[in-house]
């Protein structure tokens, strides 16, 4: 059995330290090179005359095939329906959503042209693993050029309702096209859930035996597979990391404050205004804390093609303007932010360094920056993850403390509980989110989802018992989620 992964950009084999790419990316690669297989999808070039011509590459046991788009494709495929239309849409923003029936067409078009390009690639045994919203009606597309292998599917995203994507102009045909899949995997039992009852109510799929659905002579399976991340890598770098010349000046940079950390890329579902908001409001909440710590905000730019985005960028810039000038000090700057990338072993020991990560997305299929926090956290001496209740993580990790980003005054109160939190229920929490994040790492969500496509009849458990049972046996049951209590001066002010 071959494995085909196929994605709407395939990384450059000669990218450089895998250490720098991107978690989903590291892990795709490093399965590949195990078993041996295709990695296949666009190159992330762009040319007037772009045709479905392969570009070959070989990397050990990974073959890399990818094919390039004209401007007409990108702008169409990828920055208009992709990212105007579907990306808001499965994040719960309609009002975001701009639908174009020529996006539309290219959407269709480009799937369209990658699928041929792959055909002739195929065969008989491959099994093919279609990664994310890019590629939705990509295995009704095969099936019509022929194609019986088995084809799966993973969404990476939020799902949304129906009464949410059922707004979508085109989100019927995406749905039948999606039937098309073997098995479609989603983040989250609520994902699921929302899907099953789309493909229900819309397209008028049975439910038959064994979970799956029935649809126009087929059967599709709908099932959450969380994804974890390299937890014994990150770990890892954060450890070796917090000696790095960059970590070193930041940390001393701060003195004696201590660290709040926000890693996003630049998107309106991450909730960036918001959490500055809240941080402000901590900072008026608590004034006894004001020159005690600082928000570091990190957010590499992203699709700058779109203009929401450039609205987004100039309004968390105004917002950290007035705070810092409102707030600071000659010797002291509440929040600073950074429009940059920076490696994985950086930001492990950035990481490694906070009190606090700051996790407060509006929406989120997973987010593995939750994971990665608390993977490089010093367990002598761990921060406390702050983790929105609309992140996928937050399924897993209920010993973070879970908030409603919309909420600036419950996130100030939670900023404030973590940094009050005692040693020994700092210790205590991170000991039981580690034992999951090592149990349910990257390699076992890659390894289940595929034991679930190919029909392995011994398959991995959807939750394995962590392994460090004789630390856990130490430990006191899980607390409910923390009981944070309203400032004083907030009650008092809302008594008003």
């Amino acid at each position: 059995m071959r494995l085909i992964v196929v994605s709407n950009r395939v990384p450059s084999p000669r990218g450089g330290d895998k250490a720098t790419a991107g978690g989903l990316a590291v892990a795709l690669k490093d399965l590949l090179q195990e078993r041996g297989g295709v990695w296949f999808g666009w190159s992330g070039g762009v040319a007037e005359d772009a045709d479905s011509r392969l570009r070959t590459t070989i990397d050990g046991r990974i073959e890399y095939q990818q094919v390039d788009l004209t401007p007409i494709d990108r702008q169409e495929y990828y920055l208009g329906f992709a990212n105007r239309v579907l990306w808001p849409a499965m994040h719960y923003r309609l009002g975001l959503t701009e639908f174009s029936r020529n996006d539309y067409a290219g959407y269709l078009r480009v799937n369209r042209k990658l699928a041929e390009a792959l055909v002739p690639l195929l065969r008989d045994d491959d099994v093919i693993w279609v990664h994310d919203y890019h590629l939705l009606p990509f295995a009704s597309i095969l099936r019509e050029l022929g194609v019986r292998n088995r084809i799966g599917y993973f969404h990476h995203i939020p799902w949304p309702p129906i009464e949410v994507f059922g707004a979508v102009p085109a989100s019927l045909q995406l749905l039948r096209g999606m039937a098309a899949y073997d098995l479609i995997g989603v983040q989250t039992a609520t994902d699921a859930g929302n899907l099953v009852r789309s493909l229900v109510e819309q397209t008028r799929a049975t439910h038959a035996r064994a979970g799956r659905l029935r649809f126009d002579g087929r059967h599709i399976q709908v099932q959450a597979f969380p994804i974890g991340i390299d937890t014994r890598a990150f770990r890892r770098f954060a450890e070796r990391d917090t000696s790095l010349p960059l970590v070193q000046r930041t940390a001393q940079s701060l003195g004696n404050r201590k660290l709040v950390i926000g890693i996003d890329r630049l998107d309106y579902s991450k909730g960036i205004v918001e959490r500055i908001d809240a941080f402000e409001q901590f900072l008026l909440a608590y004034p006894q804390q004001r020159d005690q710590a600082t928000l570091l905000q990190i957010t590499p730019p992203s699709r700058a093609e779109v203009p929401e985005y450039d609205a987004l960028s100039r309004q968390i810039d105004q917002s950290i303007g007035r705070i810092n000038g409102q707030h600071g000090s000659l010797d002291w700057v509440p929040i600073r932010f950074v429009k940059r990338a920076f490696s994985r072993q950086v930001l492990a020991g950035l990481c490694r360094h906070a009190s606090v990560g700051l996790v407060t997305p509006m929406r989120d299929g997973m987010n593995l920056v939750a994971k990665e926090f608390v993977a490089a956290q010093d367990p002598a001496n761990p921060g406390v993850l702050v983790l929105s209740r609309f992140a996928g993580a937050a399924r897993q990790m209920s010993d973070a403390l879970i908030v409603n980003p919309f909420d600036k005054t419950e996130v100030a109160e939670a900023i404030h509980a973590a940094l009050a939190m005692p040693l020994d229920e700092r210790q205590e929490r991170h000991a039981r989110l580690m034992a999951d994040l090592e149990a349910r790492d990257v390699d076992w969500w890659a390894e289940t989802y595929l034991a679930a496509l190919t029909r392995q009849k011994k398959q991995l458990p959807s939750a394995p018992p962590p392994p460090l049972r004789t630390v856990r046996k130490k430990l006191p049951p899980p607390r409910p989620v923390y009981s944070l209590p309203r400032p004083f001066a907030l009650v008092a002010a809302s008594a008003k």
